[in-house]
């Protein structure tokens, strides 16, 4: 291999699941190994095989702590990896604390799932990893200091710079053989933002050959917050939000951003500037990732005033399931800070189930909410959302406070490629979404000389003199360049769903909703969706299913199940689940409008009743079970007997 090469196998066109394969003549080396998180296609990434063989890795170099960065290391290790993963030592702490933690969470939400997969007779699904998976890599672990070169295999060197994200995280600069020389290649990691309260200012080399550089924000600039600016605005937001009875939510990211938040409002309480509340912290994960944060503590900037918070006598941490339910039992205002982040998981999903609804209820955003996440969806606007299944009418005000993101902003990541100069290849933008890439790619294209690369993911890139040559067809891509950093079917999915929901409880009567049904039916025809795949579509199935008579699938009439939907409105939505069940984005988004349309052409005003509304929906979800499982056995049935037709003709032909 005269060139190094450059594989780009995660936050390319996203924001998550950072994970970049440099190929030397001598070495293999992983940067970086993060989860994906995002969209529901993005997150299914996290369960397919990884697009390399681990078992020829080298080594594995970790720019830091959060779950995006370094969330698959176990997965990567229990498909046969078995070297060094190199960390700074806070690094190695909250690594040791969050991988398990992910592991844990990951086991919970399968045990979940698979109750749900058995009563509806689906497959069972293994968790991605374990608890245990997490904590039988961690001896893989190499702690590395700041600024000091440190050999690898095959020749490669390597050295840390403090990026001022989040503890121990850093920008890594690499030194790669080839056959003009070194390559000289600077990965950003993430790049801290000015003003951060425990962090200093980002730090790295000059003179590289290729940067690859974060651009989260690289299409957004935040206001300049000092300290005292971002505190007032905390304030404003807590007055705001004081109200009796009512609370103030904050989705955070467990590691740092909680403690840099709690520090903050303890101050504002110390001060005056804000009455004292009670401040719970629910995270399991948060409570363990302040010890690490105790422990390194002289290191941070103000890191007396943390542990001053945390020594406060409002401020709890909930650790059993039983003390994060009994929130939901607190009775006057108060904070409480949960993760996830972004709303994707977590307890403040439960949090947000039991207060969204409440108008004495405001959630404060505080970091950067990914494309598809529910923290996005609400933060824009969303009035109605799901839950777990459950439908949810949005009366909670939203506030964002941009001052406490971990990134760089547009001008900041600017001015900190600007000092990287002279860069004499190229840049790679990375770790950000489309918008922002190529906002961030237009600025610095007038900037440098270098040119500016966005590449797709499973991209491979030749590092040769002339720039960074991208490899045709050296991987296949495992999913579509348009689909990263993107809603996905899912979410259209759950958006119509929503919308259906409102459409069926506008009609006025019986006779009403039969006419909106036939209309809804018509627009469900297989010729007007791309996403049918030949054979019977689930929409005649149920309706020839249906007319031979309820007992089938045990259909209740109208008369035995009062305020729920007839037999006519169950096969429309059903059938529309099957469709959209296709995950054919295109389709979805068509069939949306079309249906849409045809409902608001028939609906009159009038609404069902109000006894059954909220178990309309899951109605229909039992029957579509049912309905889906006697289709596949009436199909299997028909094979069976045309095989067995097929082999008494051979068997006749032959004799």
């Amino acid at each position: 291999m005269a060139h190094p090469i450059l594989h780009f196998h995660g936050a390319a066109g996203s924001v998550t699941g950072s994970c970049f394969l440099l190929e030397t003549a001598g070495a293999r080396i992983l940067v970086d190994c993060g989860m994906f998180q995002g969209s529901k296609s993005e997150k299914e990434l996290n369960y397919k095989p990884l697009p390399f063989d681990p078992v020829k890795v080298d080594a594995v170099l970790l720019t830091h702590a959060h779950i995006d960065h370094s969330g698959l290391l176990p997965k990567l290790a229990k498909a046969g990896y078995g070297g060094p993963i190199f960390a700074t030592a806070a690094t190695i702490d909250l690594c040791t604390i969050m991988l398990q933690d992910s592991g844990h969470i990951q086991e919970s939400e399968v045990r979940q799932l698979n109750r749900r997969n058995r009563r509806r007779a689906r497959e069972t699904v293994e968790p991605i990893y374990t608890a245990d998976d997490a904590r039988s890599m961690l001896p893989q672990f190499i702690a590395v200091d700041y600024d000091e070169w440190r050999e690898t295999v095959g020749g490669v060197r390597f050295r840390y710079w403090n990026a001022g994200h989040l503890m121990g995280s850093a920008s890594i600069e690499v030194e790669a053989p080839g056959a003009d020389g070194a390559t000289r290649i600077l990965f950003s990691g993430d790049v801290g933002a000015s003003n951060k309260l425990f962090e200093s200012f980002p730090k790295a080399p000059s003179g590289v050959d290729y940067l690859i550089c974060e651009s989260t924000y690289g299409d957004r600039e935040r206001e300049e917050y000092a300290l005292k600016d971002r505190r007032d605005r905390l304030r404003e937001v807590v007055a705001t939000s004081n109200s009796p009875g009512g609370v103030l939510l904050i989705p955070s990211f467990a590691v740092e951003r909680t403690q840099e938040v709690l520090t903050d409002l303890v101050a504002l309480m110390d001060e005056g500037e804000v009455p004292r509340c009670p401040i719970m912290i629910d995270s399991p994960l948060a409570s363990r990732a302040t010890e690490a944060f105790k422990k390194h503590a002289a290191d941070l900037g103000h890191g007396k005033a943390f542990l001053r918070a945390l020594n406060a006598p409002n401020v709890r941490f909930t650790e059993t399931a039983e003390q994060s339910r009994a929130l939901d039992l607190v009775r006057g205002f108060h904070i409480i800070i949960a993760a996830s982040g972004m709303c994707e998981a977590g307890r403040i999903r439960h949090r947000l189930k039991n207060w969204l609804w409440r108008p004495g209820c405001t959630v404060l955003f505080v970091g950067f909410q990914a494309a598809g996440t529910l923290g996005r969806i609400l933060q824009e606007g969303a009035t109605d959302i799901r839950i777990q299944g459950e439908e949810i009418h949005v009366c909670a005000r939203m506030a964002t406070l941009d001052a406490y993101s971990g990134h760089a902003d547009a001008s900041e990541l600017d001015t900190w490629v600007a000092e990287r100069e002279p860069i004499r290849k190229a840049v790679f933008l990375v770790h950000g979404e489309e918008s922002a890439r190529e906002a961030m790619s237009a600025r610095l294209s007038k900037q440098i000389s270098a040119k500016v690369v966005c590449p797709s993911l499973d991209d491979a890139y030749e590092l040769s003199p002339g720039g960074g040559r991208l490899i045709e067809g050296s991987t296949h891509a495992r999913i579509k360049p348009a689909v990263p950093g993107r809603t996905d079917w899912n979410n259209d999915y759950q958006r119509f769903v929503l919308d259906l929901s409102d459409c069926l409880k506008s009609v006025a009567d019986e006779k009403g909703r039969a006419v909106v049904l036939r209309r809804l039916r018509r627009a469900l025809d297989p010729d007007d969706v791309s996403a049918a795949e030949g054979g019977e579509t689930a929409m005649l199935i149920m309706d020839r299913d249906c007319k031979r008579g309820g007992e089938r699938f045990a259909i209740p009439t109208q008369g035995e199940v009062q305020g729920k939907l007839t037999v006519l409105e169950v096969v429309a939505i059903t059938c529309l689940r099957e469709v959209l069940a296709s995950k054919n984005a295109f389709a979805v988004a068509a069939l949306r409008k079309k249906v849409l349309r045809a409902m608001k052409e028939q609906c009159a005003p009038f609404g069902l009743s109000s006894e059954d509304e909220t178990s309309v929906l899951e109605y229909a979800c039992e029957f579509f079970e049912e309905a889906s499982k006697e289709a596949a056995r009436q199909a299997a049935t028909k094979v069976a007997a045309k095989s067995a037709g097929t082999a008494r003709t051979r068997a006749s032909g032959h004799g």
